[in-house]
């Protein structure tokens, strides 16, 4: 058994476990090839994590995240996850890594690819800008070419904003850094509302309780696949492309053993 956990929590949906366990299934097997320890499973719930006594500290002996066994066993802590000492392998986002001290807490190993999602390119991904279907006069908004983002100021001013988190680079910093750019800011909006994740975002604005969202390419996808919701919100913007959601390992995995990290994301993705 090994000693290591993984996790790859940010597009995990309920309908997407079985292609989500493939995927990791893949990426074991060239792990192991490499002589790395790559656990069986993935983790995803507080159950899974092994405790820590005492909660996770940093090199100076801060605790900066809480022993997973005093969690709610059957969610998922994400900060509690990124920060374990065990993790091998995990996924984030840029948000948290620039604006909780993240990235001083983990090690980057490498980049997904977001080729063949609208509003992807290679590395990097840009957010679907949605409304409900009917409140505006527009039809689907498609994906620059470009980096540049399309935001169509006239159509969201003093709307009612559903974001997922404030520290999401997809559905919160990077529109808020867009509209900065814009001589703008997020007192565009009428309300700004916390929603807790893209798929409950995207339902609030088809039920009416707010008008406009950011939803990450990727989740916009797995939404027109999976949320009936989808079916009754219209993409009319897009958001600028950003650099896609980090895959990481723990602080104290050996340099060896993150480069070995790198080398099979490397050969997995040249397959």
């Amino acid at each position: 058994m090994s000693d290591f956990i993984a996790a790859l929590p940010m597009y995990d949906w309920p309908e997407m476990h079985d292609e989500v366990d493939a995927q990791w299934a893949r990426l074991r097997t060239t792990f192991r090839q490499l002589g790395l320890d790559a656990p069986e499973r993935l983790v995803r719930r507080n159950a899974d994590l092994p405790a820590v006594p005492g909660g996770i500290r940093d090199a100076s002996a801060t605790v900066i995240a809480p022993d997973p066994a005093t969690l709610p066993p059957e969610e998922l802590d994400l900060p509690t996850l990124w920060r374990h000492p065990q993790l091998l392998f995990g996924q984030t986002c840029w948000g948290p890594m620039e604006s909780t001290g993240l990235a001083a807490q983990v090690k980057v190993i490498g980049q997904p690819n977001y080729d063949g999602i609208e509003g992807g390119r290679g590395e990097h991904y840009s957010s679907a800008i949605v409304v409900r279907r009917g409140s505006v006069t527009a039809d689907h908004a498609h994906a620059p070419d470009g980096d540049a983002p399309l935001i169509p100021l006239d159509l969201i001013r003093d709307k009612r904003l559903a974001f997922n988190s404030h520290d999401s680079m997809s559905g919160f910093i990077g529109i808020s850094r867009d509209l900065a750019a814009m001589g703008e800011g997020l007192r565009i909006f009428s309300e700004r509302i916390e929603s807790g994740g893209h798929r409950a975002s995207i339902i609030s604005i088809a039920e009416g309780r707010a008008d406009v969202a950011a939803i990450d390419c990727q989740s916009w996808a797995l939404a027109q696949r999976f949320e009936p919701a989808a079916r009754d919100v219209v993409v009319i913007g897009w958001t600028a492309k950003r650099k896609g959601l980090p895959y990481i390992t723990g602080l104290n995995t050996p340099p060896v053993s993150a480069t070995l990290l790198n080398l099979a994301l490397s050969q997995a993705a040249a397959h």
